[in-house]
């Protein structure tokens, strides 16, 4: 398949900075870089045909986070960790003796006043006074014995410079020496005095009491550190890190700078200076990405007040810690990659061609950066197959957002605690729709109202409330970290008509806790109802009446429903079904205000009022004609087929639905029917979930679904020679050939099933040399059928249907003919090409020296910047014609801003109308020249559309809104169904036990509000949190005249007989879930073996048997039933010899022959024999 995409070209510049080569030619070129995947506008990606969606991934967001473990002795230990987009993690922990130590990279670990020396903080005495931890005290006897009996803070050391000659070089190499004279933690007493005073020290450090117990651990600490010095401390991180002595003192002080403060190996990023900044409260701008010393200190202080309990710890599950990387930002890491490598193989190209002239084209592979592009679009994780069964699964797979994938979680990794809801999804990840299974929370939808914003944090939107009053006029969007500690109200506070909260008290929210508050105390309030859910949990009805489970398994059912040939919208929504259909961006809708010219399946022809602004600077016609999508196969062989929505002669309005069809009717999502349902057990036929169907429901059609398969064939070119499509195939009869045309692809109408020719294929066969006789009988009789062998693509087990539509692509064929009706053809395009472009500029002069009449130049250059048209000159014919209207720069042409915007857009319209007309030309020119792309060694490929329609079956999955999912057990007769007072029967019987249990009551309310719709010819929107209560349906039932929440009487369609208790009737929608009986039904007689274990393979794909497994066996053995169970291991599995001869017995009519030795059991012999043990079977 091909790939929607675009060229990327960039302009590239090439000089030398080299002071010896100053006659260097700076080189500019335009480079073509490789093929982008380009996104269509419904935001999907078409790869190698086939339309993909990249998933927004949830991750940990750069920053940094303080954490908290408890050791085994119960000890808790703190850590904080810095997260940077790129570069080297830096980590901080205590340990159970509370001394705290840096980690760099998760490598080694060393102590923390290691790095704090490092990075210029070098003495005792620069430490202690960075904490305020010690009094410096002068060394004269008297001032020291003030102080007696106080600790000393910093160690004592008698520092000296030893001079001595290297033996290599000859040079006077000195050393700084520190003996340590006195310990840190010495007790000042008088032999202590004297020992101070006889050392030239100028000062020292005496411990405070009052900071003692606060910065203890930094005592700690500085006790552990064995470096005194800056240049002790970084040749010590050296060893530590690179696990040798450093060469020089410059590389051991440069390791830190690399690692931490430099541009190309650090990167925080804006969103980690961000996070930071909020963090530790410092304000440096945004655009400073590497740390700085003063992080690493505050960081350092945070923790120490973290060990002493006066402060907080982060929570990494919310969202104020996560955040969202959208398709731009992966494709942007990925460009990162592919230019990384391109950068390597620029540097290996220019060392090999080192003397000769280069230009930038010569140096640049454009494969590099597309084969990184396109094995991420290919192979992510994140890159999936658009899941395309109906118009709401499509929209939530774009919505969706996963913690998955690369620099993500993986599934075994995942505990509870990030699964699980946390209070910060409120607003912004659904609380409801996730995977059952073990993906569950870690896939999760963007709620309904919520947005990504510039930093990727997930933000929803809120009312401002001042003093008890509703700004009901302007949103505010807060992100998680904004709302904490906000005080939020629910969107169902009463208001008066002022947006005044009526009453004095008022249920919020505050930081995961529900508070009472005072109406003045209140900030914020909830925007709707359903401002906590997805789009999936908004469209079901009275989901508040739901337990969660059952809503999630509603949500994910309603994805998997069927588009059907006729669907009903629902009687009984919630108000969102139109916007889902709009959003799906499937169905046409009206560009402006017209009327209808004409209609019919194919088209649809909208006739547009516009004004003469409008028409001046637009270059499309008044008649718009859109094609209508039919018959179209989807990723999920579900069927999309538009019609028309309009009638001839109607006036439409903007944004108004011109079609319908593919789960969408009036403009309003219609995945299912309304069936009248009577909750009762049937014959115990509707036992365990299970679902009793009436014949009128698949007389009518109506859940009958359309279902598209395409079905392909390669012709490729062997080493005996050409494969060939022909419908002449050897030793076939011409009954299977009857349908095929002379490629021998089968005709569209032809009704098909399994085993008939779809696609005829002959294959050269390789054979010995023909005699002379044979070569002479080929040359007079032409060919015959001897060295072919038949290829052809047959309709698999288990498919019917009729073929709809079919496509033959193939490579331009090279003969003398061919060229010369090439070139007439390639000259015919060129000549229509040079006139649609005239005639288009033509139309862009008109319409520009209408708007130009009275104006004078302001200056027009192009996109250079060189100018074309000076200040001040009047705007003539010649000047206009002489413009090159591709590289023009379409801003600021008059000074008067009207008119300026007026020929901005006008240039616009003719970019878009002159690419398209460039576009339509390059194609005709590639296929005339060319022919169809196809990969290396396809010569053809024919592709054959098969469509079947499905009704429903017994077998077959259904499901309402609630997760009251069943299977259809059996389709009962109209008039055998249990039928109502006024002889009505009903469609459906579902069990009554299926509710109680699994209390989804949703279902219920469902039902009744359902009928009195039906009945009052209305249709119902109930807002999820906000729908009709149990009076007001008690209301409608009486206006519509049923049995109060329709309980009622049915009577037995087989007696006529009354069933003696009542039973709760009403309309319920039901879907059909693409698990349909078709798919999945399947048998096997003699099929394929797998090759070593010669046993039948498993699954309906490879056409497999049923495992009959150990606990089978052991089912069996409990029977004593030894001869079934020796058939079943022998001859049914893999006993190859009693195989072959059962199967001769069986034709021949004889008894079946005794079991021989099953092939799994030499397997294991050999395998044996692989360990050493030869075990001989006698």
């Amino acid at each position: 398949g091909l790939t929607y995409a675009v060229p990327l070209k960039a302009k590239l510049r090439l000089s030398c900075n080299d002071e010896e080569h100053v006659d260097f030619q700076t080189i500019v070129q335009d480079v073509f870089l490789g093929n982008i995947p380009y996104m269509t506008p419904r935001g999907t990606f078409v790869i190698n045909g086939a339309e993909r969606v990249v998933v927004s991934q949830l991750h940990r967001s750069p920053g940094v986070f303080f954490g908290q473990s408890v050791h085994p002795n119960g000890t808790k230990i703190y850590s904080a960790r810095v997260i940077p987009f790129k570069g080297a993690w830096m980590e901080f922990a205590t340990d159970i003796n509370n001394v705290m130590y840096a980690y760099i990279d998760r490598k080694k670990k060393f102590p923390v006043t290691t790095l704090l020396r490092s990075i210029g903080y070098e003495t005792d005495k620069d430490i202690l006074e960075l904490f305020g931890m010690a009094d410096e005290v002068k060394t004269d006897k008297k001032t020291l014995s003030k102080h007696i009996g106080k600790r000393l803070a910093a160690r004592v050391l008698r520092t000296w410079v030893e001079d001595f000659v290297d033996e290599d070089t000859g040079e006077v190499v000195s050393i700084e020496r520190n003996e340590i004279v006195m310990e840190r933690d010495t007790v000042l007493d008088e032999s202590a005095i004297e020992t101070i005073s006889s050392l030239e020290v100028a000062s020292v450090f005496i411990q405070r009491e009052d900071v003692g117990g606060d910065y203890a651990i930094i005592y700690n600490t500085l006790n552990k550190d064995t470096s005194n010095s800056e240049l002790e401390a970084v040749q010590f991180i050296y060893r530590q890190l690179r696990g040798a002595d450093a060469p020089d003192n410059e590389t051991a002080r440069g390791i830190i700078d690399k690692l931490f403060f430099s541009d190309k190996r650090y990167d925080l990023g804006e969103v980690g200076r961000y996070k930071i900044n909020r963090k530790l409260n410092v304000n440096l701008p945004l655009e400073k990405k590497t740390l700085t010393k003063d992080d690493i200190i505050l960081i350092i202080k945070y923790l120490v007040r973290l060990t002493n309990g006066k402060a907080e710890i982060d929570d990494i599950d919310h969202l104020s810690n996560r955040r969202v990387r959208t398709v731009g930002e992966q494709l942007y890491a990925q460009f990162g990659v592919g230019l990384a490598r391109m950068a390597r193989t620029i540097r290996e190209r220019m060392n090999v061609r080192d003397n000769e002239v280069f230009t930038p084209v010569d140096l640049i592979n454009a494969r590099t950066l597309s084969s990184v592009i396109n094995s991420f679009f290919g192979t992510s994780q994140l890159s999936q197959f658009l899941d395309q069964t109906n118009p709401l699964s499509e929209i939530t797979h774009k919505r969706r957002i996963s913690a998955l994938g690369p620099g993500g979680l993986s599934r075994e990794r995942a505990g509870f605690e990030v699964r699980d809801v946390h209070y910060s999804h409120y607003g912004r990840l659904c609380t409801i729709e996730t995977p059952e299974g073990p993906n569950i929370g870690l896939i999760s939808t963007l709620c309904v109202h919520a947005k990504i914003n510039d930093m990727g944090f997930i933000e929803t939107p809120y009312r401002r409330v001042d003093a008890g009053k509703v700004n009901m006029k302007e949103l505010v969007f807060l992100s998680a970290e904004e709302e904490d500690n906000a005080k939020i109200a629910q969107a169902n506070t009463p208001l008066d008509e002022k947006g005044n909260v009526k009453e004095e008290k008022v249920v919020s929210r505050e930081t995961g806790d529900f508070p009472i508050l005072d109406k003045a105390d209140v900030e914020f309030m909830d925007v709707a109802p359903n401002q906590i859910v997805g789009l999936s949990a908004s469209l079901i009805p009275f989901l508040e009446h739901d337990d969660a489970n059952r809503a999630l398994m509603g949500s994910n059912m309603q994805r998997q429903a069927v588009p059907l040939l006729r669907p009903d919208v629902p009687i009984v929504g919630t108000g969102f079904e139109a916007k889902a259909a709009r959003d799906a961006r499937i169905q046409i809708h009206a560009d402006g205000n017209g009327v209808v010219e004409f209609v019919d399946a194919n088209e649809i022809h909208v006739r547009y009022e516009r004004d003469s602004n409008e028409k001046l600077v637009s270059f499309e016609d008044d008649l718009r004609v859109y094609k209508l999508t039919k018959f179209i196969k989807t990723n999920q062989e579900t069927c999309i087929n538009l019609r028309p929505a309009v009638k001839k002669g109607q006036k439409v309005k903007n944004g108004d639905f011109l079609t319908e069809g593919y789960a969408t009717q009036n403009g309003e999502l219609a995945l299912g029917k309304n069936l009248k349902v009577a909750f009762m057990p049937w014959k115990g036929y509707n036992f365990e979930d299970a679902i009793v169907i009436s014949e009128r429901v698949v007389k009518e059609d109506l859940f009958t679904s359309v279902h598209i398969s395409e079905y392909e064939l390669e012709v490729r070119d062997t080493k005996l020679g050409e494969e060939e499509l022909t419908p002449d195939i050897p030793n076939v009869s011409e009954e299977a050939t009857k349908d095929l045309d002379e490629h021998g692809i089968i005709r569209v109408g032809a009704q098909v099933k399994e085993g008939d020719i779809l696609i005829g294929k002959i294959t050269p066969k390789g054979e010995s040399d023909p005699t002379p006789e044979e070569k002479l009988l080929r040359a007079i009789f032409g060919d015959k059928a001897g060295d072919a062998k038949d290829a052809s693509l047959k309709a698999p087990n288990g498919v019917e249907g009729v073929v709809i539509g079919k496509k033959l692509f193939q490579r331009a064929k090279k003969d003398k003919n061919a060229k010369v009706r090439e070139k007439a053809s390639l000259e015919k395009l060129e000549k229509l090409h040079e006139k649609n472009e005239t005639d288009l500029k033509e139309v862009l002069l008109d319409k520009l020296s209408t708007l130009l009449k009275d104006h004078v130049s302001a200056g027009v250059s192009n996109n250079f910047g060189e100018v074309q048209i000076g200040k001040g000159s009047k705007f003539s014919e010649k000047s206009l014609r002489g413009l090159d209207y591709a590289n023009v720069n379409p801003l600021g042409w008059t000074g008067d801003k009207k008119t300026d915007d007026k020929i901005n857009t006008l240039l616009h319209n003719y970019s878009i109308k002159f690419n398209e007309e460039l576009g339509r030309y390059k194609r005709e020119k590639f296929n005339i020249s060319i022919g169809d792309e196809l990969p290396a060694g396809v010569l053809k490929l024919a592709k054959v559309y098969l469509a079947v329609k499905r009704k429903l079956k017994v077998g077959d999955k259904m499901a309402g809104r609630h997760g009251n999912k069943g299977i259809v057990a059996k389709i009962v007769r109209q008039e055998d169904m249990p039928f109502l007072e006024d002889g009505t029967p009903v469609d459906v019987v579902l069990n009554p036990l299926g509710v109680p249990s699994r209390m989804n009551l949703g279902q219920i309310y469902e039902t009744i509000l359902g009928w009195t719709g039906e009945k009052l010819g209305l249709k119902f929107s109930t807002p999820i949190f906000d729908g009709a209560s149990v009076d007001e349906i008690a209301s409608y039932c009486n206006q519509a005249g049923i049995p109060m929440y329709g309980h009622t009487y049915l009577y037995d369609g087989e007696t006529g007989e009354r069933f003696h208790q009542k039973a709760t009737v009403g309309i319920i929608y039901m879907i059909k879930l693409h698990h349909m009986v078709d798919d999945k039904m399947h048998a096997r007689s003699i099929g394929p073996y797998s090759l070593i274990t010669q046993q039948p393979l498993g699954g309906k794909a490879q056409f497999g048997g049923q495992r009959f497994g150990e606990m089978e066996v052991w089912a069996l053995e409990a029977y004593g039933a030894s001869n079934i169970l020796q058939e079943l291991l022998t001859i049914k599995s893999d006993d190859i010899i009693g195989r072959a001869k059962t199967y001769e017995a069986l034709v021949k009519g004889e008894n079946v022959p005794r079991a021989g030795v099953p092939e799994s059991f030499n397997v294991l012999l050999h395998e044996l024999r692989g360990l050493g043990l030869d075990l001989k079977f006698e």
